[in-house]
């Protein structure tokens, strides 16, 4: 599919001038006639509703930034005034706030599929890679985004995150200062983290494009992850327009009306009631907790009992994720021929599930009488600290251990000679030698 040659003819003397300069029309007459696996199915609807997030969350945060003042005194009170004065401004911050869980949402199962189907494997690494970038300057963004409100948990949450890089050795106190601008969360800190939660977005644009371009390069993976010929183009691909276009629009309906659902009936339901108490240095709330779609992550750091190390095990906990397509040794691509990976998946997102839940639990510790001393927290045992300990185990053994092992040792089921033979052939595979 790389190998797809433009079909798009200029038809007016606009279109021809504008084609011999900078042939962005044909670039996306390309896209819209790209030669797409017919075998896709919905879980590949996803890529289309992730760029209609990001759309939806410029727009609605470069209205919002009208009107928001990066002012420690006047920071809570301007995101009131947005809410209860400006015209239409509670929707327009309850469609910002609740985007970006929405976002999460789709970015989460868009990388599971992606695991799922193989879709980091070679001739893909790049398009993987570039959307771990993706997601990494998501979780930036929506840190950013967080401490703006200026509520209760915008402050301590900022406290907390920018405390952990002045772990880092050497460099974090001197980063420590850059980023907050001085010994101490201020004004400062609120203007840069304003600033960058204001640029991020127009990056992650900007690495979409290369995502869409490495894509449009190296061709769409399919579920059966069978490279396709190009001499059955024609016979296993359709036109992205309008068969895909097609599905990806009823998928975006679906998911608007979910949306829908939270910014119309339960706008809040996702964030934290503390948000709406302003900022105070001299109160500490009694749990201090991120967004849910950073709880995992934040549980991950939480089960290390070293400051550093539990540093370094949440970035290493994102940073794993770059290597994927060499930490994976099977030459099977999709999973729905790999039975023994497909039940260590399952897990795997069990696993993240109750990483995200302990990740919310309260960090009290809780006496089991009994329990053998090298499991007690000073003197007690949290018993939410071991499971997430237990948790955070598999998660990087799925990873470095399980991977790598099972992709040596497994067999896998046969896998189809083409994208169309399941279907035309009654789903039996051609039997090979």
């Amino acid at each position: 599919m790389s190998d797809h040659e433009s079909t798009y003819v200029p038809k007016t003397g606009i279109e021809k001038w504008l084609d011999s300069r900078l042939p962005i029309i044909r670039f996306g007459a390309d896209y819209m006639a790209l030669p797409t696996p017919r075998n896709l199915n919905y879980w590949y609807t996803f890529g289309g509703i992730l760029m209609l997030c990001l759309v939806i969350q410029i727009v609605t945060g470069i209205v919002l930034a009208m009107h928001y003042v990066p002012n420690t005194e006047m920071a809570f009170a301007s995101v009131e005034r947005i809410m209860r004065d400006v015209n239409g401004g509670w929707l327009i911050r309850y469609v910002h706030a609740n985007g970006a869980s929405m976002f999460f949402i789709a970015v989460y199962l868009h990388m599971l599929r992606g695991l799922y189907y193989g879709s980091y494997k070679a001739p893909r690494e790049i398009i993987w890679i570039l959307g771990c970038v993706i997601f990494f300057l998501m979780i930036a963004t929506a840190f950013l985004g967080y401490v703006l409100p200026w509520g209760q948990m915008s402050f301590w949450g900022a406290e907390v995150i920018t405390n952990l890089i002045g772990a880092v050795p050497v460099v974090g106190e001197p980063l420590l200062i850059w980023l907050r601008g001085g010994p101490a969360i201020d004004n400062a800190t609120l203007n840069r983290f304003f600033s960058l939660h204001y640029l991020l977005p127009f990056v992650i644009f900007g690495v979409v494009v290369l995502h869409l371009w490495a894509l449009h390069t190296s061709g769409q993976n399919n579920p059966a992850g069978v490279l396709i010929p190009k001499e059955r183009t024609a016979k296993d691909t359709l036109p992205f327009h309008p068969y895909f276009t097609v599905k990806d629009g009823f998928a975006i309906i679906l998911f608007l009306i979910l949306f829908a659902l939270f910014v119309f009936y339960m706008p809040n339901a996702l964030g934290h009631a503390d948000n709406y108490i302003p900022a105070n240095p001299l109160v500490t709330p009694a749990h201090i907790v991120p967004e849910w779609y950073m709880l995992p992550f934040y549980a991950i750091l939480r089960a290390i009992p070293d400051k550093f190390g539990g540093v370094l095990a949440m970035f290493g906990a994102i940073g794993v994720l770059f290597v994927i397509p060499w930490l994976d040794t099977s030459r099977v691509r999709s999973m729905r021929y790999r039975p023994t990976m497909k039940v260590f998946f399952v897990i795997f997102v069990i696993v993240g599930l109750g990483l995200g839940w302990c990740g919310a639990q309260l960090p009290d510790a809780q006496v089991v009488p009994g329990m053998p001393s090298f499991m007690l927290l000073d003197g007690q045992l949290n018993s939410y600290l071991w499971l997430t300990r237990l948790l955070t185990a598999y998660y990087f053994a799925f990873f470095l251990i399980i991977m790598p092992w099972v992709g040596l040792k497994e067999t896998p089921l046969p896998v189809p000679a083409s994208v169309s033979e399941p279907v035309l052939d009654g789903g039996i595979p051609e039997k090979k030698g």
